[in-house]
Protein backbone atom coordinates (compact mmCIF):
# COMPACT_ATOMS: atom_id res chain seq x y z
CA UNK A 1 0.00 0.00 0.00
CA UNK A 2 2.77 2.10 0.54
CA UNK A 3 4.46 2.30 -3.02
CA UNK A 4 0.83 2.81 -3.98
CA UNK A 5 0.28 6.00 -1.90
CA UNK A 6 3.91 7.03 -3.16
CA UNK A 7 3.23 6.67 -6.85
CA UNK A 8 -0.47 7.97 -6.89
CA UNK A 9 1.52 10.94 -5.45
CA UNK A 10 4.25 11.65 -7.16
CA UNK A 11 3.48 9.97 -10.83
CA UNK A 12 1.17 13.05 -11.00
CA UNK A 13 2.99 15.56 -9.74
CA UNK A 14 6.51 14.29 -11.98
CA UNK A 15 3.59 15.17 -14.87
CA UNK A 16 2.58 18.40 -14.21
CA UNK A 17 5.44 19.98 -13.25
CA UNK A 18 7.14 18.36 -16.18
CA UNK A 19 5.03 19.84 -18.45
CA UNK A 20 4.81 23.38 -16.28
CA UNK A 21 9.05 23.44 -16.90
CA UNK A 22 8.94 22.24 -20.62
CA UNK A 23 6.32 25.26 -21.16
CA UNK A 24 8.72 27.81 -18.97
CA UNK A 25 11.70 26.89 -20.18
CA UNK A 26 10.86 27.71 -23.34
CA UNK A 27 9.37 30.98 -22.50
CA UNK A 28 11.82 34.15 -22.46
CA UNK A 29 11.58 34.29 -18.43
CA UNK A 30 14.70 33.62 -16.97
CA UNK A 31 15.95 36.78 -16.14
CA UNK A 32 12.50 38.42 -15.33
CA UNK A 33 12.33 34.95 -13.03
CA UNK A 34 15.89 35.14 -11.28
CA UNK A 35 14.82 39.21 -10.07
CA UNK A 36 11.53 37.75 -9.28
CA UNK A 37 13.20 34.79 -7.03
CA UNK A 38 15.62 37.43 -5.64
CA UNK A 39 12.73 39.65 -4.09
CA UNK A 40 10.13 37.09 -3.59
CA UNK A 41 12.64 34.63 -1.56
CA UNK A 42 14.01 37.91 0.70
CA UNK A 43 10.69 39.50 1.04
CA UNK A 44 8.92 35.81 2.24
CA UNK A 45 12.06 34.48 4.24
CA UNK A 46 12.04 37.39 6.51
CA UNK A 47 8.83 37.37 7.00
CA UNK A 48 8.66 33.39 7.30
CA UNK A 49 12.06 33.31 9.60
CA UNK A 50 11.01 35.97 11.99
CA UNK A 51 8.50 33.59 13.44
CA UNK A 52 5.63 36.68 13.29
CA UNK A 53 2.42 36.83 11.81
CA UNK A 54 2.78 37.28 8.34
CA UNK A 55 0.38 37.31 4.90
CA UNK A 56 -0.19 34.40 3.46
CA UNK A 57 1.43 32.64 0.99
CA UNK A 58 0.31 32.47 -2.45
CA UNK A 59 -2.27 29.85 -3.63
CA UNK A 60 -5.19 28.61 -3.89
CA UNK A 61 -7.34 27.44 -0.55
CA UNK A 62 -9.33 24.96 -3.04
CA UNK A 63 -9.69 21.38 -1.38
CA UNK A 64 -10.63 17.91 -2.90
CA UNK A 65 -14.23 18.50 -3.25
CA UNK A 66 -16.16 15.70 -1.17
CA UNK A 67 -18.56 14.53 -3.47
CA UNK A 68 -15.40 12.98 -5.73
CA UNK A 69 -15.06 10.70 -2.54
CA UNK A 70 -18.42 9.72 -1.47
CA UNK A 71 -18.84 5.86 -1.71
CA UNK A 72 -15.19 5.36 -3.07
CA UNK A 73 -13.01 3.00 -2.14
CA UNK A 74 -9.71 3.27 -0.58
CA UNK A 75 -7.68 2.87 -3.90
CA UNK A 76 -9.77 5.45 -5.40
CA UNK A 77 -9.71 7.87 -3.03
CA UNK A 78 -6.04 7.81 -2.75
CA UNK A 79 -5.97 8.12 -6.83
CA UNK A 80 -7.99 10.94 -6.26
CA UNK A 81 -5.97 12.47 -3.38
CA UNK A 82 -2.78 12.10 -5.19
CA UNK A 83 -4.06 13.22 -8.23
CA UNK A 84 -5.31 16.65 -6.64
CA UNK A 85 -2.21 17.30 -3.84
CA UNK A 86 0.61 15.98 -5.32
CA UNK A 87 1.19 18.30 -6.99
CA UNK A 88 0.50 21.01 -5.39
CA UNK A 89 -1.44 23.53 -7.26
CA UNK A 90 -4.76 22.70 -6.36
CA UNK A 91 -4.73 23.26 -2.94
CA UNK A 92 -2.97 26.05 -0.56
CA UNK A 93 0.12 24.76 0.59
CA UNK A 94 0.70 26.86 4.01
CA UNK A 95 4.46 27.28 3.37
CA UNK A 96 6.07 30.31 0.79
CA UNK A 97 9.36 27.95 -0.33
CA UNK A 98 6.30 26.85 -2.93
CA UNK A 99 5.67 29.46 -4.77
CA UNK A 100 9.48 30.30 -4.83
CA UNK A 101 9.72 26.29 -6.88
CA UNK A 102 7.60 27.67 -9.47
CA UNK A 103 10.15 30.72 -9.79
CA UNK A 104 13.28 28.76 -9.82
CA UNK A 105 11.46 26.41 -12.92
CA UNK A 106 11.13 29.49 -14.78
CA UNK A 107 14.89 30.27 -14.30
CA UNK A 108 15.76 27.01 -16.43
CA UNK A 109 16.13 28.92 -19.61
CA UNK A 110 15.95 25.80 -21.55
CA UNK A 111 13.15 23.46 -22.29
CA UNK A 112 14.66 20.20 -21.58
CA UNK A 113 16.58 21.81 -18.32
CA UNK A 114 13.28 23.16 -17.07
CA UNK A 115 11.41 20.02 -17.77
CA UNK A 116 13.86 18.13 -15.85
CA UNK A 117 14.28 20.40 -12.67
CA UNK A 118 10.42 20.54 -12.91
CA UNK A 119 9.60 17.12 -12.83
CA UNK A 120 12.48 16.48 -9.57
CA UNK A 121 10.63 19.48 -8.28
CA UNK A 122 7.41 17.35 -8.93
CA UNK A 123 8.26 14.08 -7.51
CA UNK A 124 9.86 15.53 -4.49
CA UNK A 125 6.71 17.53 -3.62
CA UNK A 126 4.58 14.55 -4.38
CA UNK A 127 6.60 12.04 -2.12
CA UNK A 128 6.38 14.38 0.60
CA UNK A 129 3.21 14.69 0.54
CA UNK A 130 2.40 11.16 0.42
CA UNK A 131 5.31 10.44 3.14
CA UNK A 132 3.30 13.22 5.23
CA UNK A 133 -0.25 11.35 5.04
CA UNK A 134 1.42 7.99 5.61
CA UNK A 135 3.42 9.43 8.90
CA UNK A 136 -0.41 11.00 9.80
CA UNK A 137 -2.43 7.74 9.05
CA UNK A 138 0.27 6.10 11.56
CA UNK A 139 0.39 8.59 14.43
CA UNK A 140 -1.71 9.24 17.19
CA UNK A 141 -3.69 12.48 17.50
CA UNK A 142 -1.39 15.48 18.70
CA UNK A 143 -2.25 18.06 20.37
CA UNK A 144 -3.68 21.31 18.53
CA UNK A 145 -1.09 23.50 20.73
CA UNK A 146 1.89 21.06 19.82
CA UNK A 147 0.61 20.98 15.36
CA UNK A 148 0.78 24.99 16.05
CA UNK A 149 4.47 24.78 17.53
CA UNK A 150 5.08 22.09 14.66
CA UNK A 151 4.14 24.82 11.56
CA UNK A 152 5.55 27.51 13.29
CA UNK A 153 8.81 25.84 13.28
CA UNK A 154 8.39 24.14 9.80
CA UNK A 155 7.68 28.21 8.21
CA UNK A 156 10.53 29.55 10.07
CA UNK A 157 12.45 26.55 8.67
CA UNK A 158 11.46 27.81 5.27
CA UNK A 159 11.93 31.08 5.81
CA UNK A 160 15.94 30.40 6.81
CA UNK A 161 15.56 28.45 3.25
CA UNK A 162 13.89 30.95 1.61
CA UNK A 163 16.81 33.57 2.06
CA UNK A 164 19.50 31.60 1.32
CA UNK A 165 17.93 31.06 -2.08
CA UNK A 166 17.02 34.99 -2.20
CA UNK A 167 20.50 35.81 -1.39
CA UNK A 168 21.75 33.41 -3.86
CA UNK A 169 19.66 34.96 -6.61
CA UNK A 170 20.60 37.84 -5.84
CA UNK A 171 24.11 37.26 -5.91
CA UNK A 172 22.89 35.81 -9.79
CA UNK A 173 21.39 39.04 -10.40
CA UNK A 174 25.07 40.88 -9.66
CA UNK A 175 26.61 38.56 -12.01
CA UNK A 176 23.81 38.65 -14.87
CA UNK A 177 24.19 42.32 -14.96
CA UNK A 178 27.38 43.31 -13.17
Amino acid sequence: MVSFVLAAYAVPAAAVWAGLGLVLGALPVATGALVLAAGYGLGYGVIEASGRARPRAPGSSWQVPQHMLVGAGTGRRVLIWGLALGPGFLTRNPYAGFGMTVILVGCSGHPMAGLVVAAGAGVAHGTGRALALLRDARAQAAEPFDLLLTSVRWRMLDGFALLMVGGAAVAGCGFRFG
